[in-house]
């Protein structure tokens, strides 16, 4: 009695830790398979990431109530990578993320991760979205899905008609949809009831029915935990002279570091515990990447999926966290065979709802209502990512991020005064960069060319080279008309 007494001191949160480690881990159980089946892997290697998540990255310092796993925010990536470079390469390339991950953190660059555009994040995970869902229909149908993003949805007309001719096709999708069915109607139960997660029950029925009724539906295959795992050999790591690869490494390392993150940073603001350090929670992530890694698994990254159902389950330290990942290293250890009688359909459904929520619906009206640029942001990067990939469509989202906010930081106001003789003064004003210079001088140009004209830039907070040299080119062209050389005010030094 004297010993539990003390580990009670010792851990007073342990009873609130204990019920949260095991309702994330019934969530955790039914992503973590249909992520990996989703990314054309092994079922174990979701399993694998779950538990290096749990254990390795939850004992680490950075956020403590942030739960770690495979993410269907990178399905897409890595359902792409394993097709072009094969299974052995993936090991490669999260163990390069992952080392990635370690040295940014230890650089403190975790915090510039913060800086990247919100529209830039929605619209990768929108692209992300809209790409996942369309696969999963196909898989949903117990059909082959296309390689590319666009295809996936330009597809989906065709495939819907080969599926109505086909009885087992129409079996295998109405699995689907009722798995869908059961987690949206889940939310509308008592309280009580919904102590068991939404996917688990929907898996659960699933299985129950195409037992009951001897459903003709493809189930998970599974290979066996130790046999799953395997640490990626010297030809794997030849593949890093590939230039393609290397893209597809810093892609998963920027998408799931973003990722993490910002689901840190959605976490702090459910729960009034620690705060998250974003240089440690980096390298905490960097570090189970490493390991995934090294065990050829999925990459992971926070998710918030798990970490609200933590944090709402009444968690109050890590050990939440930890202990879900020794629960899903129990099953894998001692029920593996229960892997076999999930039915591919129910997951292709999770996976589907998981990718409709992705999708930030409500958020594009409002950012479309009160700011424009940032939803064709939104929109313009995610349906780059349906259109070319992954990487591209981020870069294609960054890019115009960075050109909106320079067009928006370089404001000009030109007021010209004329009193009908004398000088034109004209005063300029605001920030002048090379963006501004088309109105610039189509301003100037204007005015009248038999007159002396006096250019105040004093009010001036930047003037570029390029406007600095377009003014001077301007000052001696109206001054060659042979009127009175343009008098030039010069801004503080401190704007140039």
């Amino acid at each position: 009695m004297s010993t539990l007494t003390e580990n009670l001191r010792r851990f007073p949160h342990l009873r609130q830790d204990f019920t949260a480690s095991l309702v994330v881990f019934l969530v955790a159980l039914p992503l973590c398979v249909g992520v990996a089946v989703a990314s054309g892997v092994p079922a174990e290697l979701g399993l694998v990431t779950g538990i290096v998540g749990g254990i390795v990255t939850g004992l680490l310092p950075g956020s403590s109530l942030q739960v770690s796993g495979p993410a269907a925010g990178l399905t897409v990536l890595v359902f792409g990578a394993v097709d072009e470079y094969g299974l052995p390469a993936l090991g490669v390339i999260v163990l390069a993320a992952g080392l990635i991950q370690l040295a940014m953190g230890a650089l403190k660059l975790g915090r510039w991760f913060r800086a990247i555009s919100l529209s830039v994040v929605e619209g990768m995970l929108a692209g992300i979205g809209l790409v996942l869902i369309a696969g999963q229909l196909y898989s949903a149908a117990g059909l082959t899905a296309p390689a590319s993003g666009l295809d996936k949805i330009t597809g989906l007309p065709g495939a819907a008609a080969d599926a109505l001719g086909s009885a087992e096709a129409l079996t295998s999708l109405a699995l689907g949809a009722g798995t869908v069915a059961v987690m949206v109607l889940w939310k509308r139960l008592p309280r009580r009831a919904q102590t068991v997660p939404g996917a688990l029950a929907a898996v659960v029925l699933a299985t129950a029915v195409t037992a009951a009724f001897g459903l003709s539906v493809a189930t998970v295959e599974v290979n066996g935990l130790l046999d799953s795992i395997q640490p990626p050999g010297a030809d794997a790591f030849g593949e890093l002279v590939n230039v393609g690869l290397l893209g597809t490494i810093v892609a998963f390392t920027l998408i799931a570091s973003a990722e993490s993150l910002f689901s840190a940073a959605a976490v702090d603001r459910l729960h009034s515990g620690p705060r998250t350090e974003y240089n440690k929670e980096l390298m905490a992530q960097g570090a189970g990447n490493t390991v995934c890694g090294l065990l050829g698994a999925l990459p992971m990254t926070a998710v918030i999926v798990r970490s609200s159902a933590n944090v709402s389950a009444g968690a109050r330290t890590k050990a939440s966290r930890v202990l879900h990942g020794v629960w899903l290293l129990l099953f894998a250890a001692l029920l593996p065979s229960a892997l076999a009688l999930i039915p591919l359909p129910a997951l292709a459904g999770i996976l589907v709802h998981a990718g409709w929520k992705l999708i930030p619906f409500r958020g594009i009206v409002s950012l479309w209502r009160g700011h424009r640029g940032e939803a064709l942001i939104l929109v313009v990067t995610a349906v780059s990512i349906v259109a070319v990939n992954m990487f591209e469509g981020v870069l294609i989202g960054l890019a115009l991020s960075v050109a909106k906010t320079a067009w928006e930081a370089s404001h000009l106001k030109l007021e010209v005064v004329d009193k009908g003789a004398g000088p034109v003064q004209a005063h300029l004003s605001g920030n002048a960069t090379f963006l501004r210079l088309p109105k610039i001088l189509e301003s100037l140009e204007a005015l009248p060319q038999d007159r002396p004209v006096e250019l105040d830039l004093s009010g001036l907070h930047h003037l570029d080279h390029a406007c600095r040299t377009a003014l001077e080119n301007w000052a001696e062209r109206h001054s060659a008309t042979g009127t009175d050389p343009v008098k030039v005010t010069e801004p503080a030094k401190a704007a140039v």
